[in-house]
């Protein structure tokens, strides 16, 4: 297979990428797709899978990833408690990495860290117990100077700063919205008034971060979405009063992104 000239990387909604390594790779992360009314491609269309990452077991994270391990026979990388739910389905624990927060591992070719996240994961097993474990975020390395940074559902803490110094992620997504859409599929009383981050935080934790290119997320229909909106008009803001700031990306479900031997974005032409 000829080398590619670049990294490729798409957005499926929500906290959903797929990464297209030089090598032609293809990674998943967060693969909520059949459910997700945003997405470009369903579970059974991709042409090859060779590895899953998984941050944490809320549907719209853990998604499709036992359907997609099944059927392309590729590895997952997660927490305990995805391991134990992927079994329950028939996924072999061969075919599983669990790991968690510092423990670094290389799959498939490519070298994965996980991090410290604030939130939570539990999932209810088919003899109707629930399991719980540890969520995390992670750094995909998945080109020379390519260090993706997926969030995890995070809420902001301070040692994102520490993550920062330690690893050097370059491009992340940072998610500050709710996706409207499919809020329905989890009913409780009430409403939620933000995300695991609000806007403001999500803008404090590019900037902690250190990120070169940012990827805001978790929404699934960007035009028209407020907290999207109200995450530029606070990095705006950042760029006006001369703080250092990533450049952001507004992708839309099913968007591609295209970052050079470098890691800078080459497709789009134009930061949002």
């Amino acid at each position: 297979m000829a080398r590619h000239p670049t990294t490729r990387m798409r957005f499926h909604g929500v906290a959903a990428y797929e990464i297209l390594t030089r090598d032609g790779l293809r990674i998943l992360c967060d693969p909520f797709l059949d459910q997700n009314p945003g997405a470009a491609t369903k579970s059974t269309e991709f042409d090859h899978v060779d590895l899953v990452v998984v941050s944490h077991a809320a549907f719209d994270h853990l998604g499709d990833t036992d359907k997609i391990a099944q059927k392309y026979g590729c590895p997952v990388v997660c927490g305990g408690e995805v391991k134990a739910w992927l079994m329950d389905r028939g996924i072999p624990a061969s075919q599983i990495r669990a790991t968690t927060w510092g423990i670094r591992v290389k799959v498939a070719g490519i070298e994965i860290q996980p991090l410290e996240c604030h939130h939570w994961s539990q999932i209810r097993l088919k003899d109707n117990s629930f399991i719980s474990g540890v969520p995390m975020a992670f750094i995909v390395y998945a080109d020379d100077n390519l260090r993706f940074y997926h969030y995890g559902d995070t809420a902001i803490f301070s040692d994102l700063k520490l993550q920062a110094e330690l690893y050097k992620p370059n491009v992340g997504c940072i998610g500050i919205a709710n996706p409207q859409e499919i809020l329905h599929l989890n009913p409780m009383p009430g409403e939620m008034l933000t995300g695991e981050m609000s806007p403001y935080e999500g803008v404090l934790a590019t900037q902690w971060l250190g990120l070169e290119t940012v990827l805001p997320c978790h929404y699934i229909k960007l035009d028209g979405d407020k907290d999207v909106a109200d995450y530029m008009e606070h990095h705006r803001q950042a760029r006006a009063r001369g703080e250092a700031i990533a450049d952001p990306y507004l992708l839309r479900a099913g968007d591609w992104i295209e970052f050079d031997g470098d890691g800078k974005v080459v497709r789009p032409a134009k930061a949002a």
